[in-house]
């Protein structure tokens, strides 16, 4: 392995300008020592520091301007659409966790006065140390160096080390500039921020490894998300990995639904959720099921018609093509399954939608079936009634979402089908596609396992920041030694006495 490394050009395979230093393992310890030290000094920084911290990156960022959408366009082959509405999500991420530390309410304070006969217990959430995070490689700037994961770690109050993505280096390295920058203008401590490439697996696998981390960040395949979740369980004190996996999203869709009149709103709708962006989202409708009908024949006749019609799209790089590509011909290895359309690629680099079906009973029992195939892929499950509806809902593994298409009287009478896909998923949409992730207080981007190693936080929204901190009780604590936030409420403090609770206040 040579000690540095270029980035590829999605379109045609070309060497990017700029070469990046492969960080060598026997650095790791020096690197989680550093951030060791940060974190100390980095923790005790007030509130309004680190929000003022935040929104500078977020400046930062912006001020990079066409430059960085230029270049994660060449690296991730995406569209400069996509990408300016990526740089606009990873930026209002940065500006809404600066929010919630002006608020303070995210450190959950809780206070029970003692007394001769009780003692004095008071609570906050409090940061947990150094965390690795690990660049996605359909998310360049959103789910990588300045992304969910590096935002709320850092409005935790945890120091950050984020191994690059090779796939786009360059944009990366850009983000990463932009946060030491906006750092050292701030006044954070050094180190603070850490930025390390590999092209390979040891690197990563040392930092999990390291005594000194003490969560890890990712999102990516099953078999890389399993592999850290399994290296940071068997530590000799293990630690939480947050990682997002993949899902297939299933779309039930209710026999009524379907009537011509409502049919090419729903064919216009999946066609567009599936192909989006070559169908590289976490949350593609990979799944589709419905009970047998004519209505549900002439539906997947208009879907195929319209998918037809749809050209061939470049893929984020070679790896993810060629799995997409092999995991097809895997799939056409079962007799029970019936690929009804299939499109050409225009190139080796690119892929076209692939629509297949299968019988309910056969989908049960091939476990292959339910794995996630990233790309514009979609296999339809006909059931026979409503009962092997049920039942290939029961055998769904856990999903980041699952959708019910229906009208209003359909979806009482498959109540039961929707509280079994309520069970297998992080979010129930009814009447919508699964694409599109709204970043608020109010999105759960999780799931059960395999989704996510961990189903009650995810990288999207305000309950990101709880994933990187622990609860830690004050006992009989002297006033001077207390928290802010934790200290007896008065006016000049975060949170007020009312009535026996406790209301929030800005920062003062």
């Amino acid at each position: 392995m040579g000690t540095h490394y270029q980035a590829v050009k999605a379109a045609d395979g070309s060497l990017l300008p700029g070469e990046f230093l492969i960080t060598p393992v026997s650095e790791v310890n020096v690197i989680l020592e550093r951030a060791q030290k940060a974190f100390w000094v980095y923790q005790k920084i007030s509130q309004e520091q680190r929000a003022v911290f935040l929104l500078r990156i977020a400046e930062e960022i912006e001020a990079i301007g066409s430059a960085l959408i230029e270049r994660s366009m060449a690296e991730a082959g995406l569209p400069e659409a996509r990408m300016r509405a990526e740089r606009l999500r990873t930026v209002n991420q940065l500006k809404n966790f600066s929010r919630i530390l002006h608020v303070g309410e995210w450190q959950e304070p809780s206070i029970n006065t003692g007394n001769s006969e009780r003692p004095d217990l008071r609570k906050r959430l409090e940061p947990i140390g150094p965390v690795v995070v690990f660049g996605a490689s359909n998310f360049p700037l959103a789910y990588s160096a300045g992304g969910g994961d590096t935002a709320s770690a850092l409005a935790a109050g945890c120091s950050v080390i984020v191994k690059a993505h090779p796939a786009h280096p360059g944009t990366s390295e850009m983000v990463a500039e932009a946060i030491i920058k906006a750092a050292k203008v701030t006044g954070m401590p050094e180190h603070i921020y850490q930025h390390v490439h590999d092209t390979g697996f040891e690197l990563g696998q040392a930092l999990v490894k390291h005594p000194l981390t003490t969560a890890v960040g990712f999102t990516g395949s099953l078999t890389g998300g399993r592999a850290l979740f399994d290296i940071a369980s068997n530590r000799k004190h293990p630690i939480p990995v947050y990682a997002e996996m993949g899902s297939t999203n299933p779309i039930v869709i209710l026999p009524n639904v379907l009537k011509e009149e409502r049919r090419t709103f729903w064919v216009d709708q999946f066609k567009q959720s599936l192909t989006l962006n070559c169908g590289q989202f976490c949350t593609n409708p990979g799944l589709m099921i419905a009970i047998d009908s004519k209505e549900i024949q002439f539906f997947m006749n208009d879907f195929e018609s319209a998918i037809s019609k749809e050209s061939s799209q470049l893929m984020l790089h070679d790896g993810i093509t060629k799995a997409y590509q092999e995991h097809k011909v895997r799939l056409k290895e079962y007799t029970t399954v019936e690929f009804y359309y299939e499109g050409e690629a225009k190139d080796a680099r690119s892929a076209s939608p692939a629509l297949a079906r299968v019988g309910g009973k056969a989908f049960i029992e091939n476990p292959h079936l339910h794995e996630e195939v990233f790309g514009p892929y979609s296999l339809m499950v006909l059931c026979e009634d409503k009962e092997e509806l049920e039942a290939v809902l029961h055998a769904l593994q856990g999903q980041l979402t699952g959708t019910i298409v229906g009208g209003e009287k359909e979806l009482n009478d498959y109540q039961k089908s929707i509280e079994i896909l309520k069970s297998k998923v992080g979010r129930l949409i009814f009447n919508g596609v699964p694409t599109g992730v709204s970043v608020n207080g109010s999105m759960h981007h999780g799931g059960p396992y395999p989704a996510t190693t961990n189903a009650y936080f995810s990288a999207v929204g305000d309950d990101a920041i709880k994933r990187f901190v622990r609860p830690v009780t004050y006992q009989n604590c002297p006033q001077d030694h207390l928290p802010a936030i934790l200290k007896d409420p008065n006016p000049n403090n975060w949170c007020r006495r009312i009535n026996g609770s406790y209301t929030f206040d800005a920062v003062q």
